[in-house]
């Protein structure tokens, strides 16, 4: 990681609000750690908390305990933690987010919430769904990734296939609204996802921050920063009225 210090910007100055659990967990953590790599200052975000969104200039929704499937039209189907305190408090940052043109970076839970946010709907358990794949936890990057030409996700990654983790048991289904899926696994399970329109907005099914000695998974971060970092700097030469 000795390289790692060099990819810090020479204009730092951006807050990245950081919505999460109401106890920060390692991967909240690591979270906060790879976005102050890119020079940004984080700030947490609790469930239940109140928020001024337009102080932000980027938001990050991280991983965590399932999404209510009450939020995609079903019950639940499996044992799980469920949290309708986080679920309500990332409803409303995505929604000021998308109002103000905020970047969003979604991990695991986060981009599983923006797809439900967006009207799409999850597959609650993909283990016996699994053929080409077993399922089991992998901290290591040893997932196998399609990433797709022309996406975003590629021009960062600069590869079209890639190794990442696994740590997650649900899967998008149903796509929502201006998305486009931008990665799968060899099971063809959704991977990645994109906006269509508007803003800067990505979901990523694995977790980057625990590849941060991976360049290609700290220029995920560094991506999302940059595109803060433009929308900051657009605002602030538009001209007052």
């Amino acid at each position: 990681m000795s390289d790692i210090a060099e990819e810090q910007p020479e204009h730092p100055g951006l807050t990245i609000g950081i919505s999460g659990p109401a106890r920060r967990t390692l991967a909240h953590r690591l979270l906060s750690f790879a976005l102050r790599l890119q020079g940004a200052r984080t700030h947490t975000i609790r469930p239940g908390s109140k928020v001024d969104v337009t102080l932000l200039d980027g938001l990050v929704l991280s991983g965590g305990t399932h999404v209510h499937p009450s939020r995609y039209g079903q019950q639940p189907a499996v044992t799980a933690n469920y949290d309708p305190r986080r679920d309500e408090t990332d409803f409303h940052l995505l929604s000021q987010a998308e109002n103000l043109g905020i970047p969003v970076l979604g991990v695991c839970r986060g981009a599983q919430l923006i797809n439900i946010f967006r009207g799409g709907s999850l597959c609650q358990n993909v283990t016996p769904l699994r053929k080409q794949t077993r399922h089991r936890p992998l901290l290591l990057p040893l997932q196998t990734v399609r990433l797709v030409q022309g996406s975003r996700l590629i021009e960062v990654m600069k590869e079209p296939v890639i190794g990442a983790n696994r740590i997650h048991s649900q899967s998008i289904k149903r796509l929502g609204r201006h998305l486009r899926v931008v990665a799968v696994d060899k099971d063809r399970f959704v991977q990645a996802i994109e906006n269509t329109t508007g803003q800067w907005l990505m979901g990523i099914q694995w977790h980057p921050e625990y590849l941060l000695y991976h360049g290609g998974h700290r220029r995920i971060f560094r991506h999302f920063i940059q595109a803060a970092e433009e929308r900051k700097l657009a605002r602030l030469e538009k001209p007052s009225p």
